[in-house]
């Protein structure tokens, strides 16, 4: 079994460095939510989260297999202006589901979700883990370790300027079915796991939360809530004297299916997000399909595997 899951990323992998350099240009941003470096970071496959250094100079992002049966985080680096290197598995990547990738301020330590073994070879529940940086690149994944993590699955870190962590987990004695919950941190060590009040988390599903560094906002999924459209909507709350208020939904940029993981760029200018919106047909009701016609729309871009998009936050912040 073992052979079966890793093979499908060894031959990923290579169709990934068989590429040369991408462009990608993100000197002005779009007005309007827009596919984001579309046949490069954006393609048939699966991808979804993302993450920018402080610097930056590179960019992160999730690629998976249909089901999520394995995730894997891949990086660029920035050569020069609108020119980036292909695609890699990072370092640290490749054996086991590693993804939603997150820096700290200073773009010393990346966060990351896992399910990667603490001891031997099978792989666990999903945990937070670290990696900082060293002379050759990344060292050794180092597992948060208790109170963040437990027996049951933690997703989707954010990691405040002052460190406080915030991610995703389902936890007896939560406000709903999967909450956001924040570890702060004091004298370096994180502290228990607090869960973000009902201005933010609901008796339904919240998830996927990008907390600003200064923490005066917070943008999540929440999926089921009466003003979703459709398979799970982006929120955003605003920390108003201390408090959070009332989240509101994006309705300028959700779509009918699923739209997450929410990220804003270092300079807070840039709005990325995940969706799986796509333009596959209902029907072919001028004339009958062929097995080419089929194949061909399965394999475009917009096939309803995630997609990275991309929008001026500004325009989302004058709403």
């Amino acid at each position: 079994m073992k052979k079966i899951v890793i093979i499908p990323f060894l031959i990923l992998s290579v169709q990934l460095c068989a590429q040369d350099g991408i462009k990608i240009n993100m000197k002005v941003s779009p007005q309007q939510l827009e596919l984001f470096a579309e046949g490069s970071v954006s393609t048939y496959m699966n991808e979804r989260d993302f993450a920018i250094s402080p610097d930056g100079t590179e960019i992160y992002f999730t690629i998976s297999t249909p089901k999520s049966s394995l995730q894997t985080i891949v990086f660029a680096r920035k050569i020069k202006e609108g020119q980036w290197t292909k695609p890699q598995i990072v370092s640290f990547a490749g054996n086991f589901s590693d993804l939603e990738p997150a820096f700290t301020a200073d773009g010393k330590t990346l966060f990351f979700s896992s399910n990667r073994p603490i001891e031997g070879t099978a792989t666990k529940d999903f945990d937070i883990w670290k990696v900082t940086r060293a002379e050759q690149g990344w060292s050794i994944p180092v597992n948060l370790g208790t109170p963040v993590n437990t027996k049951a699955d933690e997703f989707y870190p954010s990691i405040a300027t002052n460190g406080n962590l915030y991610f995703t987990a389902q936890y007896p004695g939560g406000i709903g079915k999967e909450d956001i919950y924040v570890s702060n941190l004091k004298d370096n060590i994180y502290q228990a796991p607090v869960v973000l009040d009902s201005a933010v988390n609901s008796r339904l599903y919240e998830f996927n939360a990008y907390v600003s560094p200064d923490e005066n906002f917070i943008l999540f999924t929440s999926y089921g809530r009466k003003d979703d459209t459709g398979g799970g909507d982006l929120y955003i709350s605003v920390k108003e004297n201390g408090k959070w208020k009332p989240a509101t939904n994006l309705k300028e940029i959700n779509s009918p299916q699923l739209d997450y993981c929410p990220y804003v760029s270092p300079d807070g200018k840039i709005l990325f997000i995940t969706s799986e919106r796509h333009s596959l047909p209902v029907s072919f009701s001028t004339s009958k399909a062929t097995f080419d016609d089929i194949k061909n729309q399965y394999t475009k871009t917009l096939n309803s595997t995630g997609n990275i998009y991309w929008i001026d936050f500004n325009k989302i912040l004058k709403r």
